[in-house]
């Protein structure tokens, strides 16, 4: 267990922001992992799926899921949301639960145990083990063993993975058979972001056939992203787009206000420098490029060969900064 760090810190409070709201109205813990070497974070639980990019040794992810023996479901610190390979090899699971109320550290599984140390609200522990229904075997981030007791008043877990051998767990509860619920708006925003990533790297072509995903211009890719993510068709260019954002609702003219998956509508392009925008009337302003806003200062977009077609963007201090208009939800 390594020693948190001021970036890990960081991290893990950015997941506490990102992570689904299934998670949040379940009320886990988001359980961290580490990578230990170089692996590829890809668009499905699949050796042959898209690539999106490489984790390095050191990177953070938040573990959402064990899709199987195989592949976790995570989520990286900008929020994209991908699969990597389970393998201890590739990844390390560092945390999987926090404190949620200050509770004595123990040198066993019982409150004859000594003391080891008070616990503190809010930091990020490594359950281990389970000896029996009332303790968990811990390990906090010092790298400390001891025990701590499972009142969930004490301790917020993340979702279930299998337990390491020999600990003791509860059994689940069979879940009771029901008509499939209608995907939430927070899963139709992942639903399309997905659908976006699954095209990273697709090549960028300036007025791409709308009836095929081999290229992509700006306003064809976030069409093709909402309607294979949310069966939403929208219009077929980034103008018409931005009427249609209007007509939904209220938009926002500071992009650190819009919400994950909102769209976010660009005038032409004048250069690098905040000073070459000064002056322009926004409200006026031609749209010429829309993206999808993934939060953390970031957009899913193409908008160039040279670029290397879809692809994630900083926002901030960059020509995409100078050249917002507005956003909103096409929702």
């Amino acid at each position: 267990m390594k020693k948190i760090t001021a970036a890990l810190l960081v991290f893990i409070l950015t997941a506490l922001l990102v992570i689904p709201a299934a998670m949040a109205a379940q009320g886990t813990s988001p359980v961290v992992g580490e990578i230990q070497s170089s692996v590829s974070f890809r668009s499905q639980p699949s050796t042959t799926s898209t690539v999106y990019k490489y984790f390095k040794t050191g990177d953070n992810v938040v573990i959402l899921e064990e899709t199987n023996a195989y592949w976790y479901r995570v989520q990286d610190m900008y929020g994209s949301i991908g699969y990597v390979s389970s393998s201890d090899k590739y990844i390390d699971i560092i945390y999987n639960a926090t404190i949620a109320a200050s509770v004595n550290f123990r040198t066993s599984p019982s409150t004859d145990g000594s003391k080891i140390r008070l616990l503190n609200q809010g930091e990020s522990v490594l359950i281990t083990g389970k000896p029996n229904s009332a303790w968990y075997a811990v390990t906090d981030s010092k790298g400390k063993k001891g025990y701590v007791s499972t009142q969930e008043q004490y301790i917020t877990t993340g979702p279930a993975f299998s337990m390491p051998a020999g600990t003791v767990t509860s059994p689940s509860t069979p879940s009771t058979p029901s008509t499939p619920a209608t995907p939430s708006q927070s899963a139709k925003i992942e639903n399309i972001i997905a659908a976006g990533m699954k095209y990273w790297g697709t090549p960028y072509e300036f007025g791409s056939d709308r009836d095929t995903t081999t290229t992509f211009d700006c306003s064809d890719f976030v069409r093709t992203a909402f309607r294979e993510g949310a069966s939403l068709t929208l219009p077929a260019d980034s103008r018409k787009q931005g009427d249609f954002v209007k007509a939904n609702g209220a938009v926002k003219t500071d992009w650190h206000q819009l919400k994950r998956g909102d769209l976010m509508f660009f005038m032409d392009y004048k250069g690098t420098k905040a000073s070459s925008y000064a002056g322009v009337n926004k409200a006026t302003a031609t749209i010429t490029h829309v993206g999808i806003y993934l939060g953390n200062g970031q957009i899913l977009h193409t908008y160039s060969t040279e670029s290397g077609g879809v692809r994630t963007s900083d926002i901030a201090g960059t020509q995409w900064d100078y050249r917002f208009l507005f956003g909103g939800s096409a929702m």
